[in-house]
């Protein structure tokens, strides 16, 4: 089976050849460590991160790179509006951005470079493109020149000057020219700093990317990753850089980008004073569901996330994991358990995570629907096997109804059960206008009730539950 990707650079839809089979390198632009991430810097590692599994099925070796940036003004702010050290704001922030992506079952990189253990090969690197003519040195700053590298704009496929015209471009007398982007510049004496031929200084933050894939994966790349706000003028500086560092050669023969995550239809930003951070949302939803909502669009297509729409989500998981507990008896023993065709073949198209979770719905109905043993086993296994693949259902029934039924009511598995049991009893007895009270106060609580030929299911809400 093909895996078809969307090439950014060519714009078209291409099968994917690495370079080398046995070892495929993907590189995916990681967080900035200033503060806890939002849920938009979730979506690249998430997505990204699938994609990596589905390669590692079809290729022996994988080597996938996620890095960390420990060095940047932002990090610097943040440690003078705390008044802590920047290495304690930078190792603070590093350990929850790993909580809050292992809590979404976000794929570990083989590799996590960071800036300030590249700093050798970030100088190295500097000093070949002064020494080709790419990069000129200037009151202790060493900036690179656009106009030696015709092709920029490539990726974008805008010309310098509308790139330039677009974006924030620093106005700064010592520029040649004003789209010339810094790779050094020199910190005073409370900025972090390391001697260079230069200055004192710190890397300009598109040349760490640069130095870091360089120096882990190689001079070319069989995947680029990350948000589209990176395409310019992150991405579209790495690629001049590391091209003019390499002696022309391709920097990256994949580039993939992900839509923004929108908030009610508005764009996330602090100015809104709508940026919902991981370590929030985890305190209010299962990270599961949250897992679950920013695979619902297509990779490439922006995601509108509500409050609704996480309802939603934490409701689908309520359905696939009440299917899982309805077949509890249905034993698997040693059946393998194995990705089934439809699965892989909707994210070996463009890693199409809506089809995919379409198909996981049919699954489960199919698996409710089956009767006798080995239709029963069998349909368990194709869920059990989809849930694997796309990083969902990871928890016990048990586990997964013993947190969602934590909420506001107070009510738990036992307390839910003793109610079903009395409402049983009064249909039994004919009382039902006592069973609807029953059913109507567990509806009030979050819990939905679901008679079916097998008996009665039950699913709980927790953001339900709460906002009662």
């Amino acid at each position: 089976m093909d895996i078809v990707l969307s090439n950014t650079l060519s714009g078209a839809r291409e099968r994917f050849v690495p370079a080398d089979p046995n070892r495929v390198t993907m590189y995916v632009c990681g967080p900035t460590v200033y503060n806890y991430a939002h849920i938009g810097n979730a979506r690249p590692p998430v997505l990204f991160g699938l994609l990596v599994k589905l390669l590692r099925r079809h290729f022996p070796g994988v080597l996938y790179a996620r890095n960390i940036t420990d060095v940047d003004d932002k990090i610097n702010a943040s440690a003078r509006e705390l008044g802590l050290p920047i290495e304690a704001i930078t190792a603070r922030y590093t350990a929850a951005y790993h909580e809050d992506m292992a809590a979404l079952g976000a794929e570990l990189p083989d590799i996590e470079p960071r800036a300030t253990h590249t700093i050798p090969g970030i100088v190295a690197m500097i000093e070949r493109l002064i020494a080709n003519a790419h990069a000129y040195a200037a009151e202790g700053h060493v900036l690179f020149s656009v106009a030696s590298f015709p092709a920029y704009g490539k990726l974008s496929r805008r010309s310098t000057e509308e790139l330039i015209d677009g974006a924030r471009v620093e106005v700064a007398p010592y520029k040649r020219d004003p789209g010339d982007f810094v790779l050094w510049k020199p910190s005073t004496d409370d900025l972090p700093g390391w001697d260079s031929p230069w200055s004192r200084g710190r890397p300009g933050w598109h040349i760490e990317c640069s130095a870091m894939s360089e120096q882990h994966l190689g001079e070319t790349l069989d995947i680029h990753a990350g948000g589209n706000d990176l395409k310019f003028p992150h991405h579209e500086n790495e690629i001049a850089q590391s091209e003019c560092a390499h002696g022309g050669r391709t920097f990256a023969r994949y580039w993939l980008h992900n839509g923004f995550v929108n908030m009610e239809g508005r764009k996330m930003s602090k100015s809104l004073g709508n940026v919902l951070l991981i370590n929030d949302l985890r305190q209010q939803a299962p990270p599961e569901a949250m897992r679950l909502l920013l695979m619902n669009a297509h990779y490439r297509q922006p995601l509108d996330w509500s409050d609704a729409a996480l309802d939603q989500a934490v409701g689908t998981l309520d359905r696939l994991y009440g299917t899982l507990r309805d077949l509890e008896d249905v034993d698997l023993g040693d059946l393998a358990i194995t990705v089934p065709a439809e699965i892989e073949a909707a994210l070996a198209d463009d890693l199409n995570t809506p089809n995919a979770l379409a198909v996981l719905s049919r699954l489960a109905a199919e698996a409710r629907k089956a009767e006798g043993p080995a239709a029963r086993r069998a349909r368990k296994a194709d869920l059990v096997g989809a849930g694997a693949m796309l990083g969902l259902l990871r928890e016990t029934p048990a586990a997964w109804f013993a947190r969602t039924s934590t909420g506001g009511a107070g009510l738990d598995e036992a307390t839910i059960a003793d109610m079903l049991a009395q409402r049983t009893a009064a249909k039994s007895a004919r009382n039902y206008a006592e069973a609807d009270r029953i059913r109507a106060e567990l509806s009030r609580l979050g819990v939905t009730i679901e008679d079916t030929p097998q008996g009665t299911r039950w699913l709980y809400s927790k953001r339900s539950g709460e906002a009662q």
